[in-house]
This record gives C-alpha cells, structure tokens and sequence, in this order.
C-alpha cells in the first residue's frame, strides 16, 4: 500500500480567546516613548508612586533621565512645584536609593529639580494631585426614600446595600438624548 505525500500544513494563525490585558497592548509603545526620553526602565514611570512613595508621588513627576558623555552615572530630571521644591530636595538622597533600586544597580548619580506651576509646563504637562473637594450632602428627600428601601429587609449588611443602591438610582442624572 503505497502512501500518498501530504502537502505541507499551512501554518495557521491562532486567535486568541478571552480578554488582554490593556497594559499588555500598550506595552511596546511605552517602552518606546520612555526609551525616547532617556528612560530604559519604563517602570520608573509607570509606577512612580510605588518608587517614589505616596507623598513624594503626589508633588513630583519624572520628566528625562540624561546620561552623561563618560557613562558614569545618569541624571534624573523631576518636575515639581515651586513651592514643595525645598521639600523634595530634602528628601533628594533617599529617593536616589528608591530609584537605584528599581533599576537594580546606581544608575542615578544625580537627580535635579525643575520647578514649575501646578499644572506643568507644556512638554512636560504634569497634573499633580489636589486635595479632592468635600462630598456634598445628600438631598433628604432622597436620603428618606432609600431608608424607606432599607426598612424592608431584616438583614442589616443587606438593608444598608439596598439604601445605597436606591440612593445611587435616585441621585442619577436622566440621560439626555
């Protein structure tokens, strides 16, 4: 029984099922426009916060790391308000090590400060964070109606979901359209 010769199996494109992860697609492009300011880690942007600590996140921004013509070492540029300016540098030496330690090694011999007004500057356009304005009170009307929901289940977690959630129905805005 002779066997006849297949043809070669093209090879076929699997789709992938499910979800991806948003950070997985964006990936390469932060990568690149993090390389395009002197940035070989990308981590050091995107998780500022977790480098830098809460407080210090809050009134800073990494804007470029330079690195000098003899290699030794790197200069990271920061962005900050004028005023909180005093109160990083004080804190410039600790941050060093935090930053050092993301990249593995002491990459960072040197970090400057460039100050500038809350709002950034237009290459650079940094949002620091505010403190957010206080809630506003809830209109009683509607705070009565979804204790009204509430009184209706015995269970106390369950009572206190439902008035929130009638609470969340009632304050909505229509839709206009």
């Amino acid at each position: 029984m002779a066997q006849t010769p297949q043809a070669p199996r093209k090879a076929t494109r699997r789709r992938s099922r499910g979800f991806r992860a948003a950070a997985s697609l964006l990936a390469d492009r932060v990568q690149k426009a993090a390389e395009g300011r002197g940035f070989a880690v990308a981590r050091l942007l995107t998780h500022w916060p977790e480098i830098a600590g809460a407080q210090l996140a809050a009134v800073t921004r990494p804007v470029r790391i330079s690195h000098s013509r003899g290699g030794f070492g790197a200069t990271l540029t920061l962005l900050t308000t004028g005023p909180m300016a005093p109160m990083v540098e004080m804190q410039l030496p600790r941050l060093r090590e935090r930053v050092n330690a993301c990249y593995g090694y002491n990459a960072v011999q040197r970090i400057t400060l460039t100050q500038t007004a809350a709002s950034g500057f237009a290459e650079g356009q940094a949002h620091f964070t505010q403190v957010p304005p206080a809630p506003k009170a809830p209109d009683p009307a509607l705070v009565a109606q979804a204790e009204g929901v509430a009184r209706q289940f015995t269970d106390p977690t369950l009572a206190e979901a439902m008035a929130r959630l009638a609470m969340n129905v009632a304050s909505r805005r229509p839709r206009q359209g």
